[in-house]
């Protein structure tokens, strides 16, 4: 699907875009894009991959004429951009309106007027019944992406909007894991919200292919969910203290806007929620494409998902210690 294709990223300096670049290069992508305002990150990154595929584009998501010149000619847009550090967006609050909402919608915007065939948007499980300002702007860009099929025609564009959800990526900028690695090997105490907390846990490279996959299935207004297995802290604290020592801990308590389960799909969605290689897929009810009867035509194997009441990291199968130290091991030495 990917290969002799023009791909722009939005965010593409930043760790999924980078990972995202080397996986569509690896798959004979004819251009890459990267769409970022930060150019210390572009240099750098240009520096890292040194393949004449890729285009560095200087450029917010929320100037809308730039975004136009920028998806001149291209076929996919992979939409990651966002501001996204939980209590900055809380102190500044539309300033990530700025960024995830009226940026998202100008992706859309000028990717119909470009013409672009697929427009994939990168979301959070911060977005299920959100807590904190940015849960509810990445809400919103959900809404904005799968409400675009709603209105798009079909005899003037080809344009498919689609959009995938998952949580934290272990390893990933920002993310526990490696912060405590740090900690535990500067011999300073690991600061823990709650023991009882838990989290659904995804590689990169796991990542990677679930948004590939749905990239790849989605026919548009869908929302893509990957099958993942969970951890709470306390099994992430003896796991860590078996492969890198013992160490102190300190219980800080949960920050505001933050939850101590993580949820995928809410009870509210679970009726529109269907099953289709290792993901789950949210149909919209808005959509005319999404009757039980064209879903059943137009997917193959895709089965309805009834016994779940939600998808949430507090009854998701948990990861056993040992597949959790086998994830971290590779984390360490990638």
């Amino acid at each position: 699907m990917f290969s002799g294709k023009t791909i722009l990223i939005t965010g593409g300096t930043g760790s999924l875009g980078k990972a995202l670049t080397e996986k569509l290069l690896d798959l004979d992508a004819k251009t890459i894009r990267i769409y970022s305002r930060n150019e210390s990150k572009q240099i750098e990154m240009e520096s890292d991959f040194d393949d004449k595929r890729l285009r560095f584009f200087m450029g917010d998501v929320r100037d809308s004429e730039r975004l136009f010149s920028a998806l001149e000619d291209v076929d996919i847009v992979f939409h990651a951009a966002a501001l996204k550090h939980v209590p900055k967006i809380e102190y500044n609050p539309f300033e990530s309106i700025k960024t995830n909402v009226i940026g998202s919608q100008n992706v859309i915007d000028n990717s119909l007027r470009q013409d672009v065939e697929k427009v994939i948007c990168v979301g959070t499980d911060k977005a299920v019944s959100p807590l904190n300002t940015y849960g509810a702007t990445k809400l919103l860009m959900e809404k904005l992406f799968i409400s675009a099929n709603n209105y798009v025609n079909r005899e003037k564009h080809k344009t498919k909007f689609v959009a995938v959800r998952y949580g934290n990526v272990m390893g990933s900028s920002g993310s526990v894991i490696p912060k405590f690695i740090d900690l535990i090997k500067k011999n300073k105490p690991i600061t823990i919200t709650d023991l009882k907390m838990t989290r659904f846990t995804i590689t990169m490279n796991e990542a990677l292919e679930f948004i590939l996959n749905a990239t790849e299935i989605g026919k548009g207004s869908e929302i893509f969910i990957p099958e993942l297995k969970s951890y709470d802290m306390s099994t992430l604290i003896e796991t860590l203290s078996e492969l890198y020592g013992e160490t102190k801990q300190e219980i800080v308590g949960i920050r505001p806007g933050e939850k101590l389960h993580e949820t995928l799909i809410n009870h509210d969605e679970i009726p529109y929620g269907w099953k289709i290689n290792q993901m789950y897929m949210l149909a919209n009810p808005h959509y005319e494409l999404f009757n039980e009867k064209n879903i059943l035509e137009n997917y193959n194997g895709i089965e309805k998902i009834n016994e779940m009441e939600s998808y949430s990291s507090d009854v998701a199968e948990k990861i056993s210690k040992e597949e959790l130290k086998k994830k971290i091991t590779e984390l360490e030495s990638n």
